[in-house]
Parts: C-alpha cells; structure tokens; sequence
C-alpha cells in the first residue's frame, strides 16, 4: 500500500512545489488535481495542478521525471466534475476533458483516472440510468482500448442546498455500483473508495470490501464526524452538512487501525491517498499542509 494525499487543498502551490511538499514528508504519491484552468465551480475543485488541456510527449515526460526524480508517484490524474448535469453543453465540456485526462494518463505512463460518475440530482436513478449507459459506455469502452483504469469515488455530491434531493454523483451506495458493473462489467472500470462517504451515510464502511475489492482501483483516506444529538434533531433528510462535518484521519468516527487491517487483509496494495476537507485547518497554507502531516503520522502507525 502506497500512502499519499490529494493535491486539491494545496491549490496555491505549483505541481513542484506539491511534489517537493511529498517528498520532504516521505510520502510515496500524490493523487495530481487535473481541471482545466479556470474559475473553481465549488470548493475543492477547480484545481490545476497539470494542465492536460494542451498536452504534449514533452510536458508528460517533464512531470514524470520531476516526480521521479524526487522519489515520488504520481498515482492518478484527477478531475470531480458532473458529467451528467442537465445542461448537455456544459457536460460536453466535461466529457471532453475526461478524454483529455485518459490520453495524458496513457502519455504518463500512468494509466489511471480518477473522477465522478455525475448525476442529474433532479431525477431518480432509474431515471439517470439511460443518460449514464450514453455517456460513460465511451469513455470507458476508450479507457478499456488505451489501458487505462477509471476510478470512481463514492460520494453523493449532496452537501449544498442546490445539490438536493439526490445529490451529484450517481456511485454512492452498494446496491448502485454493483448495477453499475454489471452494466459495464469491464475490469477496468472500478472506484476510488472513500469510507468516510459510507460513515456519514450511517452505512457500514468495512463491507464494501468484501465483495468489492477487486473494484479498488485507488482509495481515499478522510475521517468524518457525525454529531448523532443533531441527526436526532434533523434527520438523514436534512442537507447532510447539517449533522456531519468531515474531519482528517484520526479525529473522526472512523477506527483506522480497523480499517487498515481490513484493506491488508482483503489484499489492497494500491494508492491510499489522504484527502483534507477539514475545515480546522482551512485558515492557511500552513495549516493545510499540517492537516496532510498529521494525518501521515496517524495512518503511519497502522502502515506496514
């Protein structure tokens, strides 16, 4: 297993200075944040910290040595965007940039894709499913062709009035991704598992692993807090921000030691990237590099 962190919460550093930040604190990888550049559509995104929109052999081969030269991996190029939203236009652009993503990747020699499904969060699931199977059987039937995984991370996208009811990304539960792969049941077509997302959802984070593991493709570490006296107050119907605030590793609910041994023992030996979304150390850049040090040091323990 090959511990790293997300480079988004560092988005006023440039690609070296992130690659230098991993290598100081002996990190292995860095999960590198690839949107085009541009004015951030919500928090967390928006981040370039590779521009692949105009990518050439020459910029693929200098980031790669960059990286290497500092004894770190890059371990996918990511991009979180709606690829389902409504407005077609506007999930053209999306779509356009994930095939954007999956040639720099191959270019990189990276062959991994890390990103969100997408969900128009006004409809049901049977509902979305039609517009799912017309967008996403391409881009995986080309990732399939150029080798390349594609990594989904399970998060509902619902944490701001305007994501209601259903939130923004489709992969959020079991029973969805099992329907998802048997659709799609390519091997390469897997997710970017984040537990945190499970806790918050009163869902138990360890079973996933049973039958999904072969599906790990690339994995997140984040803690979550969930405040029960106030979900006793406004319910799981209420906007989820209101009872849960995500925390780093070690100052959640989540039992790290549990989790790590159970990603030993189901045979994970990929990516395990830190993503920092703690609100405690959001006030400067130094405190967000302290949020990945910190929770370094807490996973550390657990680590072989």
């Amino acid at each position: 297993m090959k511990l790293g962190f997300v480079s988004a919460i560092l988005d006023d550093m440039s690609f070296e200075e992130v690659i230098d930040f991993a290598a100081k604190n002996k990190f292995d990888c860095v999960e590198v944040m690839c949107w085009p550049p541009g004015d951030a559509e919500r928090k967390y995104a928006g981040v370039t910290h590779i521009d692949v929109s105009d990518f050439t052999a020459e910029k693929a081969d200098y980031y790669v040595q960059y990286a290497r030269s500092k004894e770190v991996e890059i371990s996918s190029l990511g991009y979180y965007p709606n690829p389902l939203c409504p407005d077609e236009e506007e999930s053209q652009v999306y779509v356009d940039h994930l095939y954007k993503l999956i040639d720099a990747s191959v270019q990189m020699g990276i062959n991994m894709v890390t990103t969100f499904i997408g969900n128009d969060w006004q409809k049901t699931i049977d509902e979305n499913w039609p517009r799912f199977k017309k967008i996403w059987g391409p881009i995986l039937d080309y990732a399939y062709k150029k080798d390349v995984k594609i990594g989904i991370e399970n998060c509902a996208m619902y944490f701001t009035d305007d994501e209601w009811p259903n939130g923004k990304n489709l992969a959020r539960s079991p029973q969805i991704w099992r329907r998802m792969f048997k659709e799609f049941p390519t091997k390469n077509f897997g997710l970017n598992y984040d537990p945190s997302h499970l806790a918050w959802m009163q869902m138990d984070h360890l079973k996933p692993l049973d039958e999904f593991m072969d599906r790990f493709h690339h994995a997140h570490a984040k803690d979550v807090k969930v405040d029960h006296d106030r979900l006793d107050e406004v319910g799981t119907m209420a906007n989820p921000l209101e009872y849960h605030d995500p925390r780093i590793p070690g100052r959640g609910d989540i039992d790290w030691e549990e989790y790590v041994a159970a990603l030993y023992a189901k045979g994970f030996d990929g990516y395990f990237c830190i993503e920092v979304e703690d609100s405690d150390y959001e006030e400067s850049l130094e405190r967000r590099q302290q949020a990945i040090i910190e929770s370094g040091q807490h996973l550390r323990q657990f680590m072989k």
